[in-house]
C-alpha cells in the first residue's frame, strides 16, 4: 500500500485575498473549485503547474471573524530551487515573519496569519 500526499486544507477569511496571496507568492493557479449550491463554501484547490501536490483554501460565507491560529506551529513548507531569488520576493512583498539563518529557513505569513516554511532545495 503506497500513499501519496494529495492536498493540505486550510480555511481563510477572504478567499480572493488568499487566492492573490499564494499566486503571489508561491505562483500558485486555481486548479479546481468546488462550491455548494448555497453559496455557503467555496473550495478553491490551488497549485503550481504540473504539482501533485495542492494547497485547499476553504472558505465559509458565516465566517466573519478571523480563525485562531493558536501558537501556530503548524505549517505548510515549500522547497525552492532559488532560495536566494524566493527570499529576495518575499522580502519585497513584506510577508516574512519568521528568519532562521542558522537553519537556513524562513516563515511567510499569509492574510489569515498562516505561517509557510520556505527551505532551499537540498
Amino acid at each position: 500500500m503506497k500513499f501519496t500526499l494529495y492536498h493540505s486544507c486550510i480555511t481563510v477569511l477572504d478567499l480572493e485575498k488568499s487566492m492573490k496571496f499564494y499566486e503571489e507568492a508561491f505562483g500558485f493557479k486555481e486548479v479546481r473549485r468546488i462550491s455548494s449550491d448555497d453559496g455557503s463554501y467555496e473550495i478553491v484547490f490551488m497549485a503550481d503547474e504540473g504539482d501533485v501536490t495542492m494547497l485547499e483554501l476553504t472558505w465559509y460565507r458565516d465566517r466573519t471573524e478571523p480563525y485562531d491560529l493558536g501558537d501556530n506551529e503548524i505549517h505548510v513548507g515549500f522547497r525552492v530551487d532559488d532560495y536566494d531569488a524566493a527570499y529576495a520576493h518575499h522580502k519585497e512583498m513584506g510577508c516574512i515573519c519568521f528568519e532562521n539563518p542558522k537553519m537556513g529557513i524562513y516563515f511567510v505569513a499569509d492574510p489569515d496569519g498562516y505561517w509557510m516554511e520556505v527551505v532551499p532545495t537540498r
